[in-house]
C-alpha cells in the first residue's frame, strides 16, 4: 500500500492500479477497465458485480492481502433481494469497500463478455458482446417542478450515472416516456454508436405528435442506417441531439426501450429463414443464454418445393412475389411469437417489450422476399442482387409484432450464395483457419464455400429436391417413420435399416414392436444416399449408376421394373434406377460446384470438410464420399456441423464484433457463378459416376473396399490435366 492508496489486482484480467482509501470494488474496476457487469449502477439491485475477494501472498504483483483489507457487509449488502443469489465466498463488488490491497477474481457470469458454450447450438468461443445493454436510472428531484423535458432529465442521468452521453430516442418510445418515470425510477436500453434509423428522434422533444423524421413505407426495409453498433455521424450538445457533427471518434447512443422500475433481461431472435424451413432462437441478450428455440415448415413450399420454382411462380402471377412475402412474414411473425410464449412460460416478465434485436439470415431468395424485394433479377444471368450488404431496419417491417425491435439482416454473398453462407461463414471459420477448409451447407440449392485466412471462393449448384426425399419414388422429408440408415450385406446382400423415431436396427429384436405406431413409411435424403452407396458398395450397382440385370441372379431383392430394374428394400419401398438417376444429378451438380472451386483455387486437396445443414448434419461421411459427394479426405477430418448459418445468426445477435468480423470475411470472398461458368459441364459430367470418373479416392479406399475403376477414356482423366501440386496456403 502506498501512501495515495491501495494496490487492487483484479484476475483473470490482470488489471491493476492504486484506488484511494474507501473505493468501492465496481468503482475500481470501472476506473481500471475491468469487464465487470452491473445494471444497476452500484444500487445494489442486480447483483451482477460479485467478485470473489483473495487472501494471502502474492509476489507476482508484491501484494499481501489480509481479510480486513475490505470492509465488512454493509446495510446495501445486507438488504439485497435481487434475483441473482450471492454465491459462497463472493461479495458484492458496489457494497464492499476497500482499505487495503486487494485482489478480486471476477467470476465469469459477473463479466459482461463472457465466454459462451452451447450444446444445441455450436456457439464454441463466443464471447458475449451486446450492441445493446441495459441501465437502471434514479431520476434527479430537482426537476419534478422545473418542467424539464423527460427526455433530457434521462439523458443527464445517463451521462452522470454512466458517463453515457450523447443520446437519442427512437420515437416510437416517447409516448411511453411519461408512465415509465412515474416514480422517478426507470430502466432504458441503449444500443451504442448508432445512428438513428428513419422514425427516431433526438433527446431534444419534437413537435407534439410528431416524430423527427420519417419512417420507411409501410412493408418496405431501410439500408440507410449503418448497422447495429456503427458511429453516426451527428453528436447532440450535451444532454440533446442535434445535427452537427461529432468530434472526431465521438459516437452517440441509441435509447431503444424504457421500462418503470428495475429490468435486467432483455431478448433477441436469430432466425435461418431456409427455402424448407425456418428456424429460429430467442436469446438473452445480456447473458447468451438461449431461452427457446423453435422451428416451423416455410409456407412458400406450395409455391413450389425449390427456389426457383418459386422464383418462376412470381414471373408467371402477378403479384406472385407480394404473396410469397405476406407467407414468409406470416411464418416469421408466427415463429417469434411461439418463441417469446415459451419463454414467458419460465419468466412473465418477457413480454414483447423486451425484445429488441432480430438477426435474419438466408438464401438470396428469401433474403428479397422477406425484405419485399422482387426475386425475379435472380432467376436469370447475370442473377443482381438488390443488395449485397447488410440491412438494417425495424422488425415491424417484416411482420414480427416486437414494437422496439431492430432488424438487421446479414450481407449475402452473390446472387445464389446468400445471408446464411455469410452466417455459416461466421460459425465455421474458415477465414481463421490454416488448414484448406470444404464447407459445404447441402440443401436445394448447395452453398459452398472454399479456403482459409488467406483467401474464400464461393459458389452454388441447384442441387434440387432429391436429397430432401423429393424426385425419389418413396421418398419423404425426415419425419418418423422415413429410413435414414441402410447396410447391406456383402454376401447374403440382404439390408438393414434404422428409421427416424427407433433406436433399432431392423434385424434386431424389438424392432417391429418399436415402429409399429409409425410404421416404416418411406425413405428420406440420408437413407437414399445410404442405400445407394451401399448398391455400389455391393456390387449392385456400377459405377456408371446402373442397377444391373446380373444382380438379379444374386438376390431376389434385384427386381425387374420395366426396362430397368430396382432393388427391393422392403416389400413396399422399392430403389429404382430413376432414384439412382435422380441422386446422380443431385450429387453431380454439387461435387461439380466444388471441383469448380478447386480449380479456380488451384488445389487438388482439401484439409477438412463440413457438412452444414439439416440433410448435411446426417450425412454419414464415408457414404457421401463413396458416392463421390465431396471429395477425397481424411474421414476423420469430415464432420457435419449442423445448422451453421443458424449457428452464425447468433453469434451475430450475440456479438457486435463477430457482426462485424462476418461482414468483413463476405466482402473478401471471391464469388464463382456455376451457372455462367463453361467448364461446369464438363465438370458435372465427369461427376455422374460413383465416385467420380477420375477423381482420387486414396482415403476413401482405406475406409472401405471399393469396386475397380472402369479405365477412364483418353479425355476423361482431369487428375492428369490437373496434375499440379496443392497450392501453397499463400498462394489460393
Amino acid at each position: 500500500m502506498s501512501a495515495s492508496g491501495h494496490t487492487v489486482v483484479f484476475t483473470p484480467s490482470g488489471l491493476s492500479g492504486e484506488v484511494a482509501d474507501g473505493t468501492t470494488a465496481l468503482e475500481a474496476a470501472r476506473a481500471l477497465g475491468v469487464d465487470l457487469d452491473s445494471v444497476c449502477g452500484g444500487r445494489g439491485i442486480c447483483g451482477r458485480c460479485q467478485v470473489v475477494p483473495t487472501i494471502g501472498e502474492f509476489p507476482k504483483w508484491a501484494v499481501s492481502v489480509a481479510e480486513d483489507h475490505i470492509t465488512p457487509p454493509g446495510p446495501l449488502e445486507a438488504g439485497y433481494r435481487g434475483k441473482r443469489p450471492v454465491g459462497e465466498g463472493r461479495r458484492l463488488g458496489c457494497g464492499l469497500r476497500i482499505v487495503g490491497d486487494m485482489v478480486f477474481d471476477v467470476p465469469a457470469d459477473s463479466q459482461i463478455h463472457r465466454q459462451v458454450v452451447r450444446k444445441t447450438v455450436d456457439l464454441k468461443g463466443l464471447v458475449v458482446d451486446p450492441s445493446i445493454t441495459v441501465h437502471y436510472l434514479e431520476l434527479d428531484r430537482r426537476h419534478d417542478e422545473d418542467g424539464t423535458s423527460l427526455t433530457v432529465q434521462i439523458a443527464e442521468q445517463l451521462a452522470k450515472d454512466w458517463q453515457l452521453s450523447p443520446v437519442r430516442f427512437r420515437s416510437e418510445l416517447l409516448p411511453h416516456l411519461g408512465s415509465a418515470t412515474a416514480d422517478r425510477t426507470l430502466t432504458v436500453a441503449l444500443q451504442a454508436g448508432t445512428e438513428p434509423p428513419r422514425g427516431e428522434a433526438s433527446s431534444t422533444e419534437p413537435p407534439h405528435g410528431e416524430a423527427s423524421s420519417t419512417e420507411p413505407p409501410h412493408g418496405e426495409a431501410s439500408n440507410t442506417e449503418p448497422p447495429h453498433g456503427e458511429a453516426s455521424n451527428t453528436e447532440p450538445p450535451h444532454g440533446e441531439a442535434s445535427n452537427t457533427e461529432p468530434p472526431h471518434g465521438e459516437a452517440s447512443n441509441t435509447v431503444v426501450g424504457v421500462w418503470p422500475g428495475f429490468v435486467d433481461r432483455i431478448v433477441g431472435v436469430a432466425v435461418d429463414v431456409g427455402s424448407t424451413t425456418v428456424a429460429g432462437h430467442l436469446c438473452d441478450l445480456r447473458t447468451g443464454e438461449i431461452l427457446a428455440s423453435a422451428g416451423r415448415m416455410n409456407p412458400q413450399i406450395r409455391f413450389g418445393e425449390d427456389l426457383m420454382s418459386r422464383v418462376s411462380y412470381v414471373m408467371l402471377n402477378e403479384g406472385g412475389d407480394a404473396e410469397l412475402t405476406r407467407a414468409i412474414r406470416q411464418a416469421l411473425g408466427e415463429l417469434v411469437e411461439e418463441l417469446l410464449a415459451e419463454a414467458a412460460a419460465a419468466d412473465e416478465s418477457l413480454t414483447r417489450s423486451r425484445l429488441l434485436d432480430v438477426v435474419l439470415v438466408g438464401n438470396p431468395i428469401m433474403h428479397h422476399l422477406v425484405l419485399g424485394i422482387d426475386p425475379t433479377p435472380l432467376g436469370q444471368s447475370p442473377f443482381t442482387l438488390a443488395t449485397d450488404g447488410p440491412v438494417a431496419a425495424r422488425a415491424g417491417d417484416v411482420g414480427i409484432d416486437a414494437p422496439w425491435a431492430g432488424l438487421y439482416v446479414a450481407p449475402c454473398i452473390a446472387g445464389h450464395v446468400g445471408a446464411d453462407t455469410a452466417a455459416a461463414i461466421l460459425s465455421e471459420a474458415p477465414h481463421r483457419s490454416d488448414d484448406i477448409q470444404l464447407l459445404v451447407d447441402v440443401g436445394t440449392n448447395a452453398e459452398i464455400v472454399l479456403g482459409n485466412r488467406d483467401r474464400l471462393f464461393a459458389a452454388s449448384s441447384p442441387t434440387g429436391p432429391a436429397f430432401e426425399g423429393a424426385q425419389i419414388s418413396s421418398g419423404q422429408r425426415a419425419t418418423a417413420g422415413a429410413i435414414e440408415r441402410v447396410r447391406i450385406d456383402r454376401l447374403t446382400l440382404e439390408p438393414r435399416l434404422k428409421v427416424i423415431g427407433c433406436d433399432l436396427w431392423s434385424d434386431e429384436e424389438g424392432f417391429e414392436a418399436a415402429t409399429t405406431a409409425t410404421g416404416v413409411t418411406g425413405i428420406c435424403g440420408s437413407g437414399i444416399i445410404e442405400a445407394i452407396s451401399e448398391l455400389f458398395l455391393s456390387g449392385l450397382i456400377d459405377a456408371q449408376g446402373v442397377i444391373g440385370a446380373a444382380g438379379a441372379d444374386r438376390t431376389e431383392r434385384v427386381v425387374p421394373d420395366e426396362r430397368t430394374f430396382s432393388y427391393r428394400l422392403t416389400d413396399r419401398i422399392l430403389v429404382t434406377q430413376a432414384d439412382v438417376r435422380a441422386i446422380q444429378l443431385a450429387k453431380a451438380a454439387l461435387r461439380a460446384g466444388i471441383d469448380l472451386l478447386l480449380e479456380r483455387a488451384e488445389l487438388d486437396t482439401v484439409d477438412e470438410i463440413r457438412l452444414a445443414g439439416a440433410f448435411g448434419a446426417h450425412i454419414d461421411p464415408v457414404h457421401a464420399m463413396v458416392l463421390g459427394l465431396i471429395p477425397d479426405c481424411e474421414v476423420e477430418r469430415v464432420r457435419a456441423v449442423g445448422n451453421a448459418a443458424g449457428s452464425g445468426a447468433v453469434r451475430a445477435l450475440l456479438s457486435t464484433a463477430e457482426r462485424r468480423e462476418m461482414e468483413r470475411a463476405v466482402a473478401g470472398v471471391t464469388k464463382i457463378e456455376t451457372a455462367t461458368e463453361p467448364q461446369f459441364q464438363e465438370l458435372f459430367v465427369a461427376a455422374l459416376a460413383f465416385p467420380h470418373r477420375s477423381a482420387p479416392t486414396t482415403h476413401l479406399a482405406a475406409a472401405v473396399d471399393l469396386p475397380a475403376r472402369p479405365a477412364p477414356d483418353d479425355g476423361g482423366d482431369r487428375s492428369r490435366r490437373r496434375s499440379r501440386r496443392r497450392s501453397a496456403v499463400g498462394r489460393i
